[in-house]
């Protein structure tokens, strides 16, 4: 099975340029959505790949990339 990795996804956002506006109002597609819960329930069932773990940890680091984003923009629409 060819799975696009959820992280690609962000990674595409961020790579195709935005306006705070734009951060803020990013939200993963649902199809990313399943794949990262997919991948979060079978880790805690330890019954993730070694690829499919590393998948899962350059999700989270983005996801977490993407929350100071989104922080930072806010901070950028509150002072214009």
């Amino acid at each position: 099975m060819n799975t696009v990795k959820a992280y690609e996804e962000v990674i595409e956002f961020i790579a195709a340029g935005t306006s705070p506006g734009g951060v803020i109002a990013f939200r993963p597609s649902e199809a990313a959505r399943r794949r990262v819960a997919d991948l979060v329930q079978r880790e805690k069932a330890s019954d993730l790949s070694p690829d499919e773990k590393l998948e899962l940890d350059h999700y989270m680091q983005l996801e977490h990339l993407m929350r100071l984003a989104k922080a930072r923009a806010y901070r950028y629409l509150g002072n214009e």
